[in-house]
């Protein structure tokens, strides 16, 4: 299987779970890739586990979570 083909099936795993309402509950990176846990409260399902060997698809998950976070508002705005 090519580099590309690879990273595409992590890619629509991932983006399947977020289409069901699942959202990343953990990262856990050792020499065998990187295992994502993800969770879904509505309605509650148990964790799923996803086993990511391509850098790429890691990447996809970390700009998933960078991309749910909102920026902090300044101190100096709030007054």
């Amino acid at each position: 299987m090519s580099a590309f083909a690879e990273f595409d099936r992590e890619r629509q795993e991932i983006d399947n779970l977020t289409g069901l309402g699942y959202t990343v509950a953990g990262i856990y990176e050792d020499l065998d890739g990187a295992r994502v846990t993800f969770i879904r409260r509505e309605p509650a399902g148990g964790p799923v586990e996803l086993l990511l060997l391509t850098a790429d698809a890691r990447k996809h998950v970390t700009t998933l979570l960078v991309g749910r976070t909102r920026p902090v508002e300044s101190i100096e705005a709030q007054a």
